[in-house]
């Protein structure tokens, strides 16, 4: 497997002072469960170069699993957040954009109403997506991590509000021969989705149907077991663990519980991502990690470098829900990857512009309600 830096190289960010280029960018975002998030590229040899990213902690899901609506200090907060990005976007040309919510918008009975008043309030019109393309947009973005030579990938992505599970057929040696395709086409085939699943359990749900119970050891236990029991459905239907016994199996996560631990097993003394996207850790580097952070407390995570006490709260239910993967479908690695739905969002809309096309500029923060509107 390449390293992780090399691996890095397709979502580069440009050298120090270097201006992005006007007119050639495209722009992601993701409004989650937890986060909103904003990822502005411009495209470059193999990929692309980061050119503008911002991030917010909105935890638009507080209080969703107990009501099933959004709840006003929610919305607010997440108002704030997609304003700055709205600010933001509508200083660049930009040839492709695109803007997603998931699981909470998905959820929640006033999700539609919520984005009609954001593109109302912002210009900012946001899709739900479904969990199948959140799963593809996942796998577009960590094929590059995905191992020559292997089966099977089986990726998982650990959000607020859900947990998306991705089986994928790789286009190694010998893998789909069986259809009749060659050697030679198989090896150069994209990463095929073969099965997906989402359950409803988010470090955001998990957070709050738990409360304090995770830091004890029979609560993290409870919600290992609950987790797991939600998952065999769809070991049963694929038998993956069967194929993990046969080897060329790979597990990777993307999420920041994955990359949480993964700055843990590596004992940096802070969050850097190079180190971070593209890591491998064996089994034994996971549960290591696993123990340290539940030894920790919420006082020692929250004062954890690679943590902090804005997601002090949120990384033990996490852990659970990896716990619960590893508990069903032990490989002997995990590679980790620091990459989602905003990567995925801008290779697909890089990827399918094969044709000139005007440029444009977002529309301004400050329409409806801020322009004068009812």
């Amino acid at each position: 497997m390449a390293s992780p830096a090399s691996l890095l190289a397709p979502f580069s960010r440009p050298p120090a002072g270097e201006p992005p280029v006007s007119g050639h960018a495209y722009a992601a975002l993701d409004l989650g469960t937890n986060n909103c998030r904003l990822l502005v590229a411009a495209p470059a040899q193999g990929g692309f170069r980061v050119v503008d990213s911002y991030s917010r902690i909105v935890r638009l899901g507080e209080g969703l699993d107990h009501s099933g609506r959004l709840c006003p200090e929610a919305m607010t907060r997440a108002l704030a957040a997609l304003r700055v990005c709205a600010a933001r976007l509508a200083r660049r040309d930009l040839r492709g954009v695109r803007a997603v919510a998931t699981e909470a918008c998905r959820r929640a009975s006033n999700g539609a109403a919520f984005l009609a008043e954001v593109r109302n309030e912002t210009g900012l019109a946001i899709d739900i997506i479904s969990t199948r393309e959140e799963a593809e947009l996942a796998l577009e973005s960590c094929a590059p991590l995905l191992a020559r030579g292997g089966r099977r990938v089986l990726l998982f992505d650990i959000g607020g509000g859900s947990t998306e599970i991705a089986w994928v057929r790789l286009g190694g040696p010998g893998a789909g021969q069986s259809a009749g395709r060659s050697a030679e086409t198989v090896a150069d085939a994209r990463p095929e989705l073969i099965g997906y699943f989402s359950i409803p359990y988010g470090v955001v749900t998990l957070a709050e149907r738990l409360g304090s119970a995770c830091f004890t050891a029979a609560g993290f236990q409870a919600a290992v077991d609950e987790v797991a029991g939600r998952l065999e459905v769809f070991e049963r239907i694929h038998c993956i663990a069967k194929e993990i016994t046969q080897g060329g199996v790979q597990l990777l996560g993307t999420s920041g519980t994955a990359t949480t631990l993964a700055g843990v097993a590596l004992n940096l003394p802070r969050y850097h991502r190079p180190q971070i996207d593209g890591a491998v850790l064996s089994g034994a580097a996971c549960e290591a990690a696993l123990a340290t952070l539940r030894a920790l407390g919420r006082d020692g995570l929250a004062a954890h470098p690679c943590i902090g006490p804005e997601r002090a709260d949120f990384v033990l239910p996490g852990c659970a829900v990896f716990a619960a993967i590893r508990r069903l479908w032990p490989t002997g690695r995990v590679v980790v990857a620091d990459r989602g739905l905003r990567e995925g969002i801008l290779l697909r809309l890089m990827r399918r512009d094969n044709t000139p096309s005007p440029q444009r500029r977002w529309p301004r923060a400050g329409r409806g309600r801020a322009a004068g509107g009812a």
